[in-house]
Parts: structure tokens; sequence; C-alpha cells
């Protein structure tokens, strides 16, 4: 992967300063909405499979001070930018290892929490001409389910699974985490007001027999902007439910 222009810029509202590439796949919402909806708790050990530069680690390491996390990104590249994110931050609980989220190099059991935004889309859509892009975007049809499984290998029991996804694929992912896990939980994200949900996100317990729960869900637009609901997260750096 050739890629060398970094943009500088920030999250929560400049609480965090973030790098990334120009070129190659750019950090949205997802990673910051993924890391409000992870339940840890300082001391607790978080695995993130995909991490690019780091930004689902840093918003959650802002939000809960004394949380320890590792990011694993098969970009070398990217890995090392995450690394020099959490270094600039001020996060000396943070990591990144260059490493593939279908082979995680860690022990069964080892995290309280993992999560991830896989790549998702599908075989049949046109990739980016832009390989860095391509390779953060696009997926077999087979990569969630190897991603699930890895991580679920990593986790500890009662430990909790967090994954944003696209909406049509909640069905998939709660089938593949139901074997292990329990408390299956789901939150939409409504792009506005009346509209279908594009992405939400979904977390499980493994080894959990509590019941699974449709939460109301996070609506990011309204007609001035961000809702304060969503500010609350993606500008405050707050938790969801």
């Amino acid at each position: 992967m050739t890629v060398s222009v970094m943009s500088m810029g920030g999250l929560l509202n400049g609480r965090l300063v973030y790098r990334q590439f120009s070129q190659g796949h750019r950090s949205g919402f997802e990673p910051v909405l993924m890391a409000a909806f992870v339940p840890a708790r300082a001391g607790d050990t978080v695995l993130e499979a995909g991490t690019g530069a780091g930004a689902a680690l840093l918003c959650l390491a802002a939000r809960v001070p004394g949380v320890r996390g590792i990011g694993v990104e098969r970009a070398g590249p990217l890995a090392e930018l995450a690394a020099e994110n959490f270094s600039s931050n001020g996060f000396a609980g943070l990591g990144a290892v260059n490493g593939d989220a279908t082979a995680l190099p860690f022990a069964a059991h080892e995290f309280h929490h993992v999560m991830a935004n896989p790549p998702w889309f599908g075989e049949e859509t046109t990739p980016s001409p832009d390989a860095a892009r391509a390779l953060a975007h696009h997926a077999p049809a087979t990569m969630l389910e190897a991603w699930v499984g890895e991580l679920l290998r990593v986790l500890r029991d009662q430990g909790t699974i967090t994954l944003a996804l696209p909406a049509s694929a909640h069905a998939k992912a709660a089938a593949l985490l139901r074997p292990a896990c329990g408390a299956i939980t789901l939150l939409p994200l409504w792009p506005r007001p009346g509209a279908k949900a594009k992405l939400v996100l979904i977390r499980a317990r493994k080894a959990s027999r509590a019941p699974d729960t449709i939460l109301p869900g996070l609506c990011l637009h309204g007609e001035s902007g961000l809702t304060r609901e969503a500010e609350q997260v993606l500008r405050d750096g707050g938790g969801l439910a």
C-alpha cells in the first residue's frame, strides 16, 4: 500500500488529535458510535480488529479512563499510524499490531471486550480503484464468519462483542453469534427521522443466557444538523445504552 500524505483532524469535537492518510479508507461516524456501545470499565482489556488509524480505541479510552486496548490492523502503515495516534494523545494503555483479523495473534479468552467494523461490501459490488480503500471495504462471503469466530475465540466468558454493520447484515451476524452468545442487543442508526436504518450496532455477551433486546435506536441528523443525542456521542464522547 503506497500512502504517505497525511491529514490532521480531530475526534470528539477536537478533544483528540487524529491523523489519517489522505488516500485509502477514512474514518466516518461508525468507529465513534461503535466505541460508545462497548460497556468497558477501567482496567478492562479491549481488542479491536481492523483498527485502521485507531479512532474507535481513541474514543473508548477518552470515555473510559484506565481502559487497556490493542488494535489489530492488516495494513502495516495504518497499524503504525494508529500507534502514533495513541501515543500523541497520551494513551499509554493503547497499542496496535500488524496482523490479520481472521488469525489473531492472541490466546483464547484473553479480552474482556472485542469490537470490529468489518469490511462489508460484497463481491457483487465494484471495488474502489484505490487499493487501500478496496481492502478496507470489500469482503468475501465468508469474511464476517471468520472475523466473528476469531473475536469470540479471544473473548472471555461473560465478555462482550460489539460490531458495526450494515443493517442488511444484522440477521447473519446474530446467527453467527447465537451459538456462543446471549443478550444479543441491536441498536439501529437512523440517518434522519423517517428514514430506514442503513447501519446498526450489534452487541452480544459470550456464554450468557440473557434475553435479546432491540433498543429504540439513534437518529443521527435532524433539520439543522446532528441531533442532540448524536452530538452527545460524536462530540461530547458519551456512551450509548
